[in-house]
């Protein structure tokens, strides 16, 4: 499945377009970092690693997900 990746060093937030039913609860809560009209639509740097977390956490079809990165 097609995935685009998106790292603020700390963490890699994962996005599978192909799951996303587009309920628009990243765009809510993190508007900072998510915005459909921008390229790349996932700002990362615009929020906390556990700002990210918390968000990913409330996706309902898990489009978004994350992997903590141990290397820098």
């Amino acid at each position: 499945m097609e995935t685009h990746e998106y790292t603020n060093g700390d963490l890699t937030v994962v996005w599978m377009p192909k799951k996303c039913i587009h309920s628009a609860v990243c765009v809510k809560m993190l508007p900072q970092v998510y915005n459909p009209k921008d390229r790349p639509w996932i700002k990362v740097e615009n929020a906390t690693t556990q700002e990210l977390i918390n968000q990913i956490e409330q996706c309902p079809s898990e489009a978004l997900s994350y992997k903590i990165n141990t290397e820098k």
